[in-house]
């Protein structure tokens, strides 16, 4: 049996880590939302074989237990005790390693794809649950709308979608190691974003106060050793963007825009600048 799962990429609006736990792991505060920029996952089941075989039309992606799609088919396979093998094709639109969650939405498809394929019918908070031991963003991309995400990444709370907007998404010519990023956390001087203030905003569907609340506590760590992240962020509010943010650890930075003639002339202008340029909406 074949199903193809599509698998959008996410950004973050909001984006705050208020505490390390005990465990090494980042306690997350965050809102999220899905575009329309997405992976395409073609999972099929192999009922004569054992194994789990990745396939992608990407050079940049592992085909081994370090894809994150193998170890989500290998963790259903294991707790659920099932014989059959899996073969995932991976059918690349995401850029990698750009803070776009390309790896765990691709993960999250294949956990909903298992999840039908073998008759598990789990509910998305146990399949999200599950996706938290392969990363912190998989739970969320199980859900794949809008959300505050808080905990280790397993807790998504769905909120109301975000009022009509489009967004350019601009990835500078570098890529960025989250963990990098996380080791360099100075928890004495990090800016909280209001991610309560974002929520209630979002809840009133007033664009102005989404924009003003926007923001990403992890942006000027990154942006330190990449400098370009901060000219593309100016470069778009200079073109007419509403706000520019960095999203997750970076490097890809997003301008929201209220109307599209606005966001085409920020995508025009970013175009000569930056080779990858998305212009894309939010999932509705």
């Amino acid at each position: 049996m074949r199903i193809v799962e599509k698998a959008p990429a996410k950004i973050n609006l909001g984006l705050d880590t208020p505490y390390n736990h005990e465990d090494g792991l980042q306690e997350w505060n965050m809102v999220m939302t899905s575009i329309d920029l997405a992976d395409y996952i073609e999972v099929t089941t192999l009922p004569t074989e054992k194994g789990i075989h990745v396939s992608s039309n990407s050079g940049f992606l592992p085909n081994d237990q370090r894809n994150l799609t193998f170890q989500a088919a290998k963790l259903l396979k294991e707790r659920f005790n099932i014989q059959e093998g899996v073969n995932i094709a991976i059918n690349k639109h995401i850029p990698v390693a750009a803070g776009l969650g390309g790896g765990s939405t691709d993960a999250a498809a294949v956990l909903r794809a298992l999840n039908k394929l073998w008759g598990l019918n789990l509910r998305l908070p146990e399949l999200a649950a599950l996706g938290l031991e392969v990363d912190s963003d998989v739970p969320y991309c199980v859900y794949g709308k809008t959300a505050h995400v808080f905990g280790k990444g397993e807790r998504v709370m769905p909120i109301k979608q975000l009022p009509a907007c489009w967004l350019v998404l601009a990835k500078p010519k570098v890529s960025v190691s989250t963990p990098s990023v996380l080791r360099q956390i100075d928890y004495e001087n990090l800016s909280h974003p209001d991610i309560e203030g974002l929520i209630s905003a979002i809840f009133l569907s007033d664009f102005d106060q989404i924009i003003n609340k926007m923001g990403n506590g992890l942006e000027p760590i990154t942006a330190e050793r990449y400098p370009e992240i901060l000219q593309i962020k100016e470069r778009m509010i200079e073109f007419g963007a509403n706000g520019a943010q960095m999203s997750g650890t970076g490097p890809t930075v997003f301008a929201i825009c209220q109307k599209k003639s606005r966001a085409q002339r920020v995508f025009n202008s970013i175009r000569g600048f930056c080779q990858e340029v998305y212009l894309v909406h939010p999932l509705s």
